[in-house]
């Protein structure tokens, strides 16, 4: 078991008993009572029972935190490496641009958490308050939590099965202090398992607004993102667009433009043809952009010239008016 500071306890699973092993499935689970891990614990025998299973007692709860979170978005890609945790960064710097808009990052990624490097807050602690956890502000307006944020050091491994990783999004939902926010967005891991369903769940009676579908050009990308967009038909999540990313390498010294992932069966651009989507844009590789997320540094105030700069403004720009939030 991960140890972490005590502003930020290792929660159980969602409405597992206080005396639970570790591996506790969840009182809402169907393998309650039934499953290895349950064997001798004194609780077997209730979960077992065929006693109908109540409601999940968090959902009040995250629906009240959520009363005062405008929009909720998700960032979604089945294949791991093409650049979510980076695109939700840059997104969240972008709407933090205006001083008037508040933005909030929730990093779900339990296993491989990115966010806190991305925002150079890894360093820092969670620390709670009566209002709950607090989530930490890069900036006045801009603020994030993570599992990073809870582990003795950068090298942990979170070796959790599905219900704890559920527990901590739970609390991350329920116990962290938002405040009110213009935007909440949900930094997820690959693949459409526990914590998406997880984060979906959790937010159905609050809504969430929609997903933005992150892939590379090349088809090895291409196929686990078809099948995170059948997830979102799936779940009932709306798809807001795709966004190619690495779509071409630009040279900072020449500004010219090649390939680097080929789109051999059409890319992003075909990819959206064939699912009735839109794409939003592409984004050009600029290794600067790795500079900055290693510093943790906003990409878009360092490089403003940069074509990959134009190319995620436009991105945000075209999500803002698909939620109707632009103000032209």
């Amino acid at each position: 078991m991960i140890a972490v500071q005590a502003a930020g306890s290792v929660p159980n699973p969602i409405g597992a008993p206080s005396n639970a092993p570790e591996h506790c499935p969840g009182v809402e689970s169907d393998l309650a009572g039934k499953a290895d891990a349950c064997a001798g614990c004194a609780n077997q025998e209730i979960c077992a029972s065929n006693t109908p299973k109540g409601p999940d007692p968090a959902l009040p709860l995250i629906r009240e935190r959520m009363a005062g979170v405008k929009r909720k978005i998700l960032i979604l890609s089945g294949k791991g490496g093409v650049g979510k945790s980076t695109f939700t960064a840059q997104l969240g710097w972008a709407f933090a641009a205006d001083e008037n808009t508040q933005a909030g990052i929730m990093d779900v990624d339990i296993c491989g958490p990115s966010i806190p490097t991305l925002f150079g807050i890894a360093s820092e602690q969670v620390h709670s308050s009566a209002a709950g956890w607090s989530p930490i502000y890069v900036q006045d307006n801009l603020c994030a939590i993570s599992v990073g944020n809870l582990l003795p050091s950068s090298s942990s491994a979170v070796m959790w099965r599905g219900p704890k990783k559920n527990g901590l999004i739970s609390q991350f939902l329920k116990d962290v202090d938002w405040g009110d926010l213009d935007y909440l967005l949900v930094d997820t891991p690959p693949g459409t398992s526990d914590e998406h369903l997880s984060v979906v769940q959790f937010l159905k009676e609050s809504g969430i607004d929609g997903a933005v579908v992150i892939t590379t050009p090349q088809e090895v990308a291409i196929q686990d993102v078809r099948r995170e967009i059948d997830f979102c038909r799936k779940v009932g999540v709306r798809v807001l667009g795709i966004v190619e990313n690495m779509a071409g390498f630009v040279c900072p010294s020449c500004k010219g433009e090649s390939q680097i992932f080929k789109p051999s069966t059409g890319g992003a651009k075909k990819l959206a043809e064939e699912t009735g989507l839109e794409l939003l844009g592409s984004v050009p590789l600029d290794p600067r952009i790795g500079k900055s997320a290693d510093y943790g540094v906003s990409f878009l105030d360092e490089y403003p010239e940069s074509p990959a700069s134009v190319a995620y403004l436009n991105i945000i720009s075209r999500i803002k008016q698909i939620l109707g939030d632009d103000e032209a």
